[in-house]
């Protein structure tokens, strides 16, 4: 057996994708807490709307809601969430809990966005939000530790594309760039509400020399991932998925990129591929016939990510194990989305690097050692039996 051959043939196990150095780049904080939390907070803030009382149940509720193909119930999962958001306890725990979770999972690096604008209905201010968040994802880090993992946590502070605080919001999340704030994003639904619309936000941030994604080309097509990229300047895609209607690909397998999709490839621009939710929300049929396959081969810069972990029902392990049953990927695969992510990052350079070179390589590279062990303890009974 070659070495090339014993490299493409590692299938990881769900232990073994569970136990690797993943990055996360497009993860919503109100749409990863845990059910048991909902209830908790619920019961110490007075919110009273929550449609279960029962954590198993009300998890249920949240997945069943975000897989029934209606917007409206959809969106009403995030109104309960974002409901018993309003203190700042509530933020403290969700962010620290947020980091926990994700470091059990083996996330390394992570960045987390949410949109301060939506939790001031208790009488906190932006400023107080940000702390709050902020100080919970601290704890997290260091419960982390405690545990025996490592994580950094990077927050992404999001204006709501219908509403009209972008600005405000950029010049938040420039006041606290220094203090574990790492970008800007805008969100919501997408048509009707062109990301062109909060112009002077990213003016604003591109004279500051900071960082921004733009949720785009998930609900609405090539006009919004173009409009992302050559109006805004945008320096990734949340999600981009529609940049797959700018490639065709011939009945005898040949592919041919339009011009926004080779401009996207050639400038090695990040999409933000969140595989669970686009099924949820119809921009993919299946895993399997999802564009991230495709993407993946054409070499595009694509990442793979949780969106909204509770609704969604997954984890960064649950989408990896997912793409493997879908197209064979290897730890080779699963390492080459991980460093795309890690160089995709809204952290200096050197760190990214530092991420790549000291954690990420290194792990991945331990579980392929760990698989060839397995392979030479194997070999070796069966010689041993045979003889």
């Amino acid at each position: 057996m070659t070495s090339q051959s014993i490299q493409t043939g590692i299938t990881p196990s769900p232990d073994q994708i569970r136990r690797a150095p993943k990055v996360l780049l497009h993860d919503h904080l109100d749409g990863g807490l845990r059910p048991g939390t909902i209830v908790d907070l619920a019961r110490e803030t007075g919110y009273s709307r929550l449609p279960e009382t029962d954590p198993d149940k009300l998890g249920l509720w949240f997945r069943e809601a975000a897989d029934s193909g209606s917007l409206e119930r959809y969106l009403e999962t995030f109104t309960h969430t974002v409901g018993v958001m309003q203190t700042r306890e509530a933020l403290v725990r969700v962010a620290r809990e947020c980091a926990e979770d994700l470091a059990e999972d083996g996330v390394v690096y992570a960045e987390v966005r949410y949109a301060p604008e939506q939790h001031l209905d208790g009488g906190l201010t932006l400023e107080q939000v940000v702390e709050a968040v902020n100080e919970g994802f601290r704890e997290g880090e260091r419960a982390a530790r405690g545990h025996g993992h490592r994580i950094r946590v990077g927050a992404l502070l999001t204006a709501m594309r219908h509403a009209a605080r972008a600005l405000e919001i950029a010049e938040l999340a420039n006041r606290h760039r220094d203090l574990g704030v790492v970008g800007f994003d805008i969100a919501g639904a997408e048509a009707g509400y062109p990301p062109t619309r909060h112009l002077d936000a990213f003016e604003y941030l591109k004279r500051e020399n900071n960082h921004f994604t733009i949720h785009a080309g998930e609900a609405f097509g090539l006009p919004s991932i173009w409009q992302a990229l050559q109006w805004c300047g945008a320096d990734r895609l949340g999600h981009g998925v529609r940049i797959i209607d700018d490639i065709e690909v011939a009945d005898d397998g040949s592919v041919k990129l339009g011009r926004l999709a080779s401009y996207v490839r050639d400038k090695r621009v990040p999409l933000e591929m969140c595989p669970s939710s686009n099924l949820q929300t119809g921009a993919a049929a299946s895993y399997a016939e999802h564009p991230i396959g495709l993407l993946r081969r054409l070499h595009f810069r694509t990442t793979v990510n949780t969106d909204n972990r509770l609704m969604s029902g997954t984890s960064m392990s649950r989408e990896f194990e997912h793409l493997v049953d879908a197209f064979g990927y290897t730890l080779d695969d699963l390492a080459w989305f991980s460093v795309n992510a890690m160089k995709s990052a809204f952290i200096p350079f050197d760190e990214r690097l530092a991420m790549i070179s000291d954690v990420i390589k290194p792990g991945y590279a331990e579980l392929k050692s760990e698989w060839l062990f397995q392979q030479t303890v194997s070999t070796s009974g069966s010689v041993a039996t045979e003889s």
